[in-house]
């Protein structure tokens, strides 16, 4: 009983988080929604264009087929390749 109360309370808690989020009420919400529109608007655009060079475009395009060689595995090692935050 007490671990469904907890559960109940969790969802609860995560479902205010979502729409507090929904809502607004955070200034990172209203920080990113900002950055949304400048970069979709492109009010902030460079005015000098970036373009690549035709050797920089078969470059990029060989990297891209090249990344085919390589099979995905199965599944991934957890413990391999490093540490995160929550690894201590």
């Amino acid at each position: 009983m007490k671990m469904a109360v907890m559960g109940i309370v969790s969802l609860m808690a995560l479902a205010q988080g979502v729409w507090a989020a929904e809502k607004g009420d955070s200034p990172w919400q209203e920080q990113t929604q900002s950055w949304l529109q400048l970069q979709s608007q492109g009010r902030q655009a460079s005015p000098t264009p970036q373009a690549a060079t035709p050797a920089e475009r078969e470059q990029s395009m060989q990297r891209w087929l090249d990344s085919y060689k390589h099979e995905i595995p199965d599944f991934f090692e957890q413990k391999k390749g490093g540490k995160t935050g929550s690894d201590g």
